[in-house]
């Protein structure tokens, strides 16, 4: 029987609704609590503690914007780091990359994986079983401050730090000390990447990013991308020691289900209704 199910843009703000036709997982893990449904407009979706985390619907235009947008910065990237990202879409984007010898992917929670490897398989497209990829389940702000490796690209895919709410699992990844050890780990023509939530309805989470980066690297930017399922709207920060990331130079990118000329023109414009 369908089911209507609401889940928030903007706190009790703004919310969206889809009809979702079987609600396939639910599981609570020692972190949080983890959905799978299937919708009629969506396809299927996973949710971390009720927000939306990806849609099958979409999620190719989240993942190629967070990844190939530094990537094609990095045409002779070796090494990368991925924090979060236990549905497995920024793993299959990084693996893409033919130069790319290492990955380290550090996620918190066991379950995510695990659940999303039996419900949204198509996520990872089998990049998990990559000779490349070391999977630690770990903290990653513990993680980072012990690690010897040195990345050409971090990508931060964590949960967004929402609004009104306290004590989420990713707080600790927003902070000045964790990007001082990303810094720390990061080779110094490499790139730090971030999601930055909804540039329209959420503007002041990209706001805060920025500034968080700027008290830590010296270049520092941001892009968008079209992401129905977020509102809209998705937002990606940006930063590094010497290399920068514009429209001109983000260039190496081969055909992309989402990223293409236009959109990432798009990407780099002015966000649309911000004041």
């Amino acid at each position: 029987m369908a089911e209507v199910l609401s889940f928030p843009i903007r706190s009790d703000k703004l919310s969206m609704t889809v009809r979702a036709t079987a609600h396939l997982a639910s599981v609570r893990s020692q972190f949080q609590q983890i959905d799978v449904y299937e919708t009629e407009a969506l396809g299927r979706i996973l949710l971390l503690d009720g927000h939306v985390q990806l849609s099958t619907f979409d999620e190719r235009a989240y993942h190629e914007a967070l990844v190939w947008v530094p990537l094609s910065n990095l045409p002779s990237a070796k090494s990368v780091l991925v924090v979060g990202g236990g549905d497995g879409g920024v793993l299959r984007e990084v693996c893409k990359h033919p130069t790319v010898e290492r990955v380290d992917m550090v996620e918190i929670d066991a379950e995510v994986v695990a659940v999303c490897g039996q419900y949204l398989p198509e996520v990872s497209g089998g990049a998990f079983d990559d000779p490349r990829v070391r999977l630690h389940i770990a903290d990653a702000f513990e993680f980072v401050k012990g690690t010897e490796n040195r990345y050409d690209l971090v990508v931060v895919d964590c949960t967004d730090v929402y609004e009104e709410e306290e004590g989420e699992i990713s707080e600790m990844l927003f902070s000045e000390g964790f990007y001082r050890d990303v810094s720390r780990c990061l080779n110094d023509d490499g790139l730090v990447v971030t999601q930055a939530d909804n540039v329209v309805f959420c503007p002041y989470s990209s706001d805060a990013v920025v500034n968080l980066y700027k008290s830590v690297f010296p270049k520092v930017g941001t892009y968008w991308a079209l992401v129905p399922s977020f509102g809209g709207y998705s937002g990606f920060c940006w930063a590094g020691r010497t290399r920068s990331i514009s429209t001109e130079t983000s260039t190496n990118i081969p055909p992309m289900s989402y990223l293409s000329k236009s959109t990432l023109a798009l990407g780099f414009s002015a966000v649309p209704f911000r004041q």
